[in-house]
């Protein structure tokens, strides 16, 4: 048994440590904590703070739905960085994006907790804007975590915006272009399929994207996280157990999915809820193009949804073996 001694580690990644652990309690109890705070003010002397916030919210109640607010220096702090050089996470441009047009990336997979699609997109850790200099990326969020209050205006500062057609709208019809909007496609439910080894995409009948690509006339970008499923283990729930039925009743509820998963932890490796230190290399594959149909049929969908599906699948196929995945693994859809 190998002993792990705290004060051996070198400062570096202990900073690197602490910042993904600051990211995993943000993701996990920020938002409960949030509520806590704004309730527990009202009944100090400090409850005109509450007060103040609760009108400010309501004046800007529409914001996170018409693009949010992002705050450039929070995007470039220092905590970003050692976050993504706590797995690495890089990010690899295969293809130019035109900053004159507007794009709609659909980012695969999921995993637990989104890490390296996170760090790609909502800060400039890994160089968003050097690679893809003039396009400014924003990433779709569950409507239900922009109700907390504090929470909602955290989220904003990194490019997060909800996940509707008003706010698609909104960013994929802007003037002079430049935005790139990026949607998880397999959302909450693929979660529980993140673990390692896994490959399988929720896309079958996920042709939402599609459609909204279709009548807003911008290029498709299909995008891979290899390594992403890496991060963590997860509790045997596959589909037919009364684990993953339970899991599915409550994300129809609830809106969100509960994964049962679990990593290292601060002071040992063997059990925690911090991601493993493994690579994660997100591939920005090359714009499909789309022809504007404002009222697409269904067969228009769908072929355009097959299209997006073939280049996903020789976006990984070009890819996987630097990403040390086994020649013969390749996506499976359900």
């Amino acid at each position: 048994m190998v002993e792990f001694a705290p004060w051996s580690v070198p400062w570096e990644r202990r900073l690197q440590t602490l910042s993904v652990l600051q990211w995993v309690f943000s993701f996990l109890a920020l938002a409960q904590t949030c509520v806590i705070v704004f309730i527990g003010l009202l009944f100090t002397r400090f409850w005109f703070l509450s007060v103040l916030y609760a009108t400010w919210w309501y004046l800007d109640r529409d914001k996170p739905w018409q693009g949010g607010r992002r705050v450039e220096f929070l995007r470039r702090s220092a905590v970003w960085r050692y976050m993504k050089d706590y797995f690495p996470v890089s990010l690899v441009k295969t293809a130019e994006l035109d900053p004159s047009r507007n794009y709609l990336a659909g980012f695969h997979p999921h995993g637990v907790l989104a890490a390296g699609i996170f760090v790609n997109l909502c800060t400039e850790a890994t160089g968003f804007s050097k690679l893809f200099p003039g396009i400014r990326p924003h990433l779709m969020m569950l409507n239900l975590w922009f109700r907390f209050p504090f929470f909602r205006d955290y989220l904003m500062t990194g490019g997060l915006v909800t996940s509707d057609k008003e706010c698609a709208a909104h960013i994929l019809n802007r003037k002079g272009g430049g935005n790139l909007l990026g949607i998880i496609v397999g959302g909450a439910q693929e979660a529980l399929n993140a673990r390692p080894g896994a490959y399988k995409l929720l896309l079958r009948n996920r042709k939402g994207f599609a459609k909204l690509a279709l009548m807003h006339g911008v290029p498709l970008v299909p995008v891979f996280s290899f390594g992403e499923n890496e991060l963590f283990d997860q509790v045997e729930n596959s589909p037919g157990s009364w684990l993953r039925w339970t899991q599915n009743q409550l994300q129809k509820v609830m809106g969100i999915s509960l994964p049962l998963f679990h990593g290292r932890g601060v002071f040992q490796y063997s059990f925690g809820l911090l991601p493993y230190r493994r690579p994660i290399a997100t591939v920005v594959g090359k714009p499909i193009e789309v022809q504007k149909i404002p009222q697409p049929s269904q067969e228009e969908v769908d072929k355009l949804h097959q299209h997006y599906i073939d280049e996903l699948c020789n976006l990984f196929e070009a890819h996987k073996l630097k990403y040390n995945v086994p020649e013969d693994q390749h996506l499976e859809f359900c």
